[in-house]
């Protein structure tokens, strides 16, 4: 019986991103990410790391020759999202979607520095 972390969900994003320095301090800064695994090759960069944040988890690796970078697209309900969405800017993002009333609710689009796309809606 496979035993997994309690924060595991259902369904997790794996990205492959550019730099995982720059992806980690991005999501530490804007959403308060806490690391809950990080394993790294010999040569010293990422092989695979987990975060939790807001309640979800996510997992990445540095990319390489092999493994070529490959972004996502999350979306993210937040209690705060005036704070998260400026934070997000503050740490290096760029609004894809202005933050604004919606008919779904207050929400905004950021793009982070490694380049995944992070889809903000009030909770």
């Amino acid at each position: 019986m496979p035993n997994h972390p309690d924060y595991y969900l259902p369904i997790m994003p794996y990205l492959i991103v550019p730099s995982a320095e720059v992806f980690i301090a991005f999501i530490r800064a804007t959403f308060d990410a806490e690391e809950k695994l990080s394993v790294l090759r010999e040569d010293g960069t990422l092989m695979h790391a987990e975060f939790t944040l807001n309640k979800g988890a996510i997992m990445f690796t540095q990319a390489t020759e092999e493994y070529p970078v490959f972004l996502g697209s999350m979306f993210m309900l937040v209690d705060d999202i005036e704070r998260v969405y400026s934070k997000g800017l503050v740490a290096g993002a760029v609004s894809v979607q202005n933050l604004e009333e919606r008919e779904y609710g207050k929400s905004a689009g950021l793009k982070d520095p490694c380049g995944n796309i992070w889809w903000l809606t009030k909770r």
